[in-house]
């Protein structure tokens, strides 16, 4: 255990890159989730019930919440958009003046922009940008939004629509069938041919 400046580091568990089960405990505590799935049971009465890891100082080994009170307190652990969960101390602070030299991208206070010989080659800041959603669908469901299924050609989003109700009244006109024109309706069904007087009889 190291202590520097306020600071703490243990780096007395180590794993190589041959140790697979090193590494999948490892991998395993660094994505754990905020509570331990089988310590978690719902009562008769519908209540969620926790188990304890250490029993309190006088006794209960259990926590009963109402559901909307357990949700209340696992959303409360989610973290705010764009936030930063990382804490960088020293040169990698975001105001250290020399936080673009030690960083690959050479971010951060005095660090000039990388610039590249092709123009539209992106830089290293503009390949770590986040993604839209438009190409989120596509790398996650394979759907390609910005393609036209018929023609094949681009498409440009025009606007992005969240109200249900106005969703469920797009999806029932578009569910309702127009009329063809007039130059496309096909002639109307003709009754089959019956035998005159003229055709042939066995």
């Amino acid at each position: 255990m190291g202590k520097v400046a306020g600071f703490s580091l243990h780096a007395g568990v180590a794993a190589r890159a041959d140790e697979r089960h090193e590494l999948e405990r490892l991998c395993r505590y660094i994505s754990r989730p905020a509570s331990a799935l089988p310590r978690l049971s719902l009562t008769r009465n519908g209540h969620v019930r926790y188990q304890l890891k250490t029993p309190y100082r006088d006794g209960p080994t259990h926590v009963i919440f109402e559901p909307l009170d357990f949700i209340a307190r696992l959303a409360a652990l989610v973290p705010k958009p764009r936030v930063n969960l990382t804490r960088f101390h020293g040169v990698f602070a975001p105001n250290s003046k020399y936080r673009a030299r030690v960083t690959p991208a050479r971010r951060g206070r005095g660090g000039e922009r990388a610039t590249t010989a092709d123009p539209e080659e992106p830089t290293a800041v503009e390949r770590r940008a986040a993604m839209t959603w438009a190409q989120r669908l596509k790398r996650v469901f394979g759907i390609d939004i910005e393609i036209c299924s018929v023609c094949g050609g681009a498409v440009r989003i025009i606007a992005c629509i969240e109200d249900p109700a106005v969703i469920a009244k797009i999806l029932s006109h578009l569910a309702t069938p127009v009329a063809e024109p007039q130059a496309r309706r096909r002639p109307p069904c003709r009754a089959p041919p019956q035998r005159g007087l003229f055709d042939e009889t066995r």
